[in-house]
């Protein structure tokens, strides 16, 4: 698939994810092998500590692993493991998740998301993370 092509299924998909449009998540690139979302910060999304909360940092990890995977694997695609590591507390403007593939076959592919958090011109990697995404033969499937 041409990468234009695979920017707009990308997008679309975004956009049929209810939570991901009620966290405001936007599409920045994708192309085979690599995604990159954003997030904007509000106080919606906050700790009691005034932190981003993990759950949302979880959240970008999951998606951009996904959203990694499927642009070697196809559409259909679901995730089989992650992994998360907090790095440090992220306070700023806007999360930054950058998903690379590590290694992919037919079924499966091995990936990566960098989160970071930007504050003002500074960007801060705040969490990492790791996953194994596999392809679903359909997304209404139960099997």
């Amino acid at each position: 698939m041409e990468t234009q092509e695979l920017f707009k299924v990308g997008q679309q998909a975004l956009k049929a994810q209810s939570f991901s449009r009620l966290l405001g998540t936007v599409l920045i690139e994708f192309k085979p092998g690599v995604a990159v979302l954003e997030i904007p910060v509000s106080e919606d999304v906050l700790q009691q500590n005034g932190f981003v909360h993990g759950g949302v940092l979880s959240y970008a990890a999951d998606n951009t692993l996904t959203f990694v995977a499927g642009s070697v694997l196809g559409p259909n695609v679901l995730t089989a493991e992650y992994k998360i590591n907090y790095l440090r507390p992220a306070v700023g403007e806007k999360i930054i998740a950058r998903g690379t593939v590590v290694s992919s076959g037919k079924r499966q592919a091995v990936c990566r998301c960098d989160i970071s958090i930007r504050k003002g011109e500074k960007e801060t990697v705040c969490a990492i993370a790791q996953g194994t995404i596999m392809a679903s033969a359909s997304e209404k499937s139960n099997e």
